[in-house]
Formats: structure tokens, sequence, C-alpha cells
């Protein structure tokens, strides 16, 4: 019955965090496309959506240690709350005559400092509401509701700029953190506050995260490996948008991207009811080595049907990737040490996107110039070599023995139920 209860108060957050996803997906879709549409640049597209992700991943550390010593649901209701001042900031310049890449950049800065709050906290209250069987299941769930950005945000806000502007799909963007404070604030107040009774200091509590992602070398090499992986296929999820508007509007964009974030929500359902059993590592290097296949096909044409049935394939690959390598790293990092530890993990993993960001933008609007194709085929140039250079990763990943030592050494993987 307790399980049942816990299981529920997740189900709720998860609701919480849907609703968030669908409305940053919304802010995000339209600010690429008006940015786009003001410059032409992709630097100046990554450029933002390096902005909204930095500040996040910097303070993903400090964010991890806070959430194993103070109320990890408060946290999350804080930086959702305030997250929303960044996107205020940029709706109050478009009321004033649009917003400059100056401003944009600044909001996005702001919302992305206080999100900083939310993973690690996030994924440490999954780790109090939920059994070890419960973790798949639970990582499938998560994976759709991120997916939701994609699969739900683009068409809508498509939809909405024919009848109206990017100041609309702002306003709400900002209405969704009122809901998800809400459900955080109900799951909060029925379920204990897990904190330190005993805080060590600031820093000290810093090097106990990172001694719990450095003692199992599997577990500290996968997470570098990751971050590889991330760089090519933060190459790919950048510049799809700048190389389907090269030759599209706004609305075949947003439909476009729908249809090939649909394939997460297939490869999402299908784990949120079955979950993977066994195989993790062979699952996740196939997993990768196919997005890599379909990120080669992505860019080979300025045809929109082929390019949503390689988008579909790339991103019905990504929750079974993400699947194995949480409950990989999940499972080797006992419970009391989850909140630092997912934050030097959320740090370490996605530095590659900070590379991806940086570089993808500037080396497309380079290529394009270079050899006078435009930015679109720019794009999908860095997609293609990214494409191969993910795949030959993967392969590489399968045979290394300390990683595949991982799933024999499960921490977490007799815990019962301790709320």
């Amino acid at each position: 019955m307790n399980s049942k209860r816990n299981f529920n108060r997740f189900l709720l957050l998860w609701v919480g965090e849907l609703v968030s996803s669908i409305g940053g997906g919304l802010t995000s879709f339209g600010l690429g496309v008006y940015v786009f549409q003001q410059t032409g640049s992709a630097a100046s597209m990554t450029l933002v959506t390096l902005l909204a992700f930095m500040p996040t991943l910097v303070l993903s550390v400090p964010a991890g240690v806070l959430a194993d010593r103070y109320d990890r649901r408060l946290l999350m209701m804080f930086g959702d709350g305030c997250s929303a001042v960044g996107i205020l900031y940029i709706l109050f310049c478009m009321l004033n005559g649009g917003a400059s890449l100056t401003e944009i950049c600044i909001g996005v800065t702001i919302s992305s400092v206080f999100s900083s709050l939310l993973e690690p906290s996030y994924r440490a209250t999954v780790t109090d509401l939920l059994d070890a069987e419960e973790y798949s299941r639970a990582s499938g769930m998560v994976s759709l509701a991120g997916s939701a950005r994609y699969l739900i945000s683009p068409v809508l806000a498509g939809a909405l700029l024919t009848v109206s502007d990017i100041r609309l799909l702002l306003v709400l963007d900002i209405c969704t953190f009122f809901l998800t404070v809400i459900c955080t604030g109900v799951v909060r107040n029925g379920l204990a506050a897990k904190t330190a009774e005993n805080k060590e200091p600031f820093f000290a509590a810093l090097r106990m995260g990172w001694q719990a992602v450095t003692e199992k070398r599997g577990v500290f090499l996968l997470i570098l490996l990751s971050s590889v992986m991330t760089c090519f296929m933060g190459a790919f999820q950048i510049l799809a948008e700048p190389m389907i508007l090269d030759f599209a509007d706004s609305a075949t964009l947003g439909i476009g991207e729908t249809i090939c974030a649909s394939g997460m929500l297939v490869s999402g359902l299908f784990l949120g009811a079955r979950g993977i059993k066994k195989g993790y590592l062979k699952v996740l290097s196939a997993s990768l080595t196919i997005a890599g296949i379909a990120m080669i096909i992505f860019g080979l044409k300025e045809n929109i049907y082929l390019i949503c049935a390689a988008g579909f394939l790339f991103f019905a690959m990504l929750p079974f990737a993400n699947n194995c390598l949480d409950f990989l790293v999940r499972t080797n990092i006992t419970d009391e040490l989850q909140g630092r530890a997912w934050g030097f993990i959320g740090f370490l993993s996605q530095i590659g996107y900070v590379v991806a960001y940086g570089v993808a933008g500037v080396l497309t609007d380079g290529i394009g110039e270079q050899f006078q194709v435009g930015v679109g085929r720019g794009a999908a140039a860095v997609i293609m070599v990214s494409g191969v250079l993910l795949g030959i990763l993967a392969l590489v990943v399968y045979p290394i023995k300390a990683v595949r030592e991982l799933e024999h050494g499960i921490t977490n993987a007799d815990k019962g139920s301790e709320l």
C-alpha cells in the first residue's frame, strides 16, 4: 500500500514535469524561430540555446549538494517558480517593441540559473519515492515527459504562430509554472522531507559527491563517454531547426519536429509499460549506433519525408539509451549520496552539449560561407559527420570491461521501500 501511494505521488510529480516540459518547449521553439528570422544565423540560435543551458550545467553540482542537505521538493518549487522571472523579462521586452538578441540571452540565462535547482532534486526524489524494480519503468516515463517539448510543443507552437506571435507562447509557458509548483507542493505535503541530520561542510559534501561517481571506474568512464556522445547528439538537436527552416516555414518545422519526436513517444510508452529487464549495455550500444545511422540519413537531402523518417528513428532510440544509462548509474550509487552524485553526473555527462552548442552553429555558418551552400546544407554536413562519430563511439563502449561489470555490481537493486 505504501509503495502504491508513493508511485501515485511520483505520477503527480511527473504530470507537473510534463506540463513544464510542454511550456518550455513552446518558448524554446518560438525563440528559435524568432532569432533565426531576425538574424538568419545558426550561430545566433545556438548562442541562445547555449546560454539557456550553461547556467543549469555549471550550477548542477552545488544544486546536487543542496538536494542532499535540504528539502528536495521545496527546492524544486523554488527553482521552478523563480525560473519564470527570465521568461517574464523577455515577454516585457517583446511587449515594448521587440526583444533584441542580447535581451533574449539575458532572459534565458536568468531562467536557467533558477532551473538548475530542479534536476538533481527531481532525480533524487524519484529514488526517494520508488523501489529499484520500478526505476526502469519510471525512467521511461521521465523520458516520455521530456519528449513532450519535442512531441507536443513544436506542432502546437507552429500552429499558434500562424494566428499570433511569440508573445502568446511566452504567456502560456509562464502559466505552466503555476501548475508545476502546485503538483510539487502536493507531493511535498504527503512526503516527509529527507534532509541531512549532520550537515557536513559544503566543500566536504562536494568531495563526497565526487567520490560517489568516481569510486567505481565503470560509472565514471560511462559518464565521460556519455559526455562525448551528448556532444554529437547535441549537434543534431541544435542544428535540425536551421536546417529545416532554410527551405521550409515554421509550420512545416513544427509538424516535422512533432513527427520526429513521436519516436520518443513510442519507445517511451514501451519502456513505461515494460521497461528493460537485462542486457542494459547491449541495448545502450545498439540504440546509439542506430541513432548515429539515423543522423546520417537525416542530413542527406532537403526532403521533409526522409527527414521525418530519420528523425523518428533517432528520437525513438534516445529513451532506450537514457534508460540504460540511468539504470547503470543509479543502481551503482548509494541512496544517501544520490542528490550530490546526480549534480556531478549532470555536469560531467552534459558538457558535450556545451561544446555542441558553442561550436556547431559557428561550424555551420562557416561551412555555408566557405562552400556557398547556405546555412541548411552546412547544418546537414555537421549533423552527418556527428552521426558517423556517434556510431563509432557507441560500438567502442560495449567491450569495455569496467562498464560491463556495472550490470553485476548493483548497489540499490535490493532496496526495499523505506517510505
